[in-house]
């Protein structure tokens, strides 16, 4: 086969290819239809319910026990499922803070007592008493998602992921 053989063959391929992909005659009607669906399904709604209730109590019964302190309003399912921070200690010291707390404040809800000393810097960056608010290190979010595998009994091996 020749050269010019060759490359043509190859353009006819990609070509195909790319038509084939851009029809979508591959795609599964059913992925379709579950991706058009915009919610989830009845069953699925009732579990994330009953779900976000059991996480309410248990952040409520880690705050009892002074095993938490929010900085935002609502339910922190992030520091509950690793058995609880201390989110206004956090800030207070400026080492960061848990992944859920550094969203919700951003997100405007941080509660009346802490939204009093936020601001924002020159680069738009959410500030706490003048200092950069900022998320926990790594080495921390580790130990956080290590002690959450208590809770879960996932193994640690599966959780790592790389």
């Amino acid at each position: 086969m020749s050269r010019f053989s060759q490359i043509a063959m190859g353009l006819l391929l990609l070509a195909a290819g790319y038509v084939l992909g851009a029809s979508q005659s591959f795609q599964s009607p059913t992925l379709h239809a579950q991706q058009n669906s915009g919610t989830p399904t009845e069953e699925t709604e009732d579990k994330i319910k009953r779900g976000v209730k059991q996480l309410v109590e248990a952040q409520s019964a880690l705050e009892q026990e002074n095993f938490m302190r929010t900085a935002t309003k609502g339910l922190n399912a992030f520091a509950t499922s690793c058995g609880g921070v201390n989110a206004l200690e956090d800030l207070e010291a400026g080492n960061g803070v848990d992944p859920e707390t550094f969203a919700g404040l951003y997100a405007g809800l941080a509660k009346p007592d802490v939204a009093t000393h936020l601001g924002r810097d020159d680069q738009g960056r959410i500030t706490y008493k003048n200092k950069i608010v900022r998320m926990y290190p790594v080495s921390r979010l580790k130990k956080l998602f290590a002690t959450r595998l208590k809770y879960t009994g996932e193994n640690q091996d599966d959780a790592t992921g790389f």
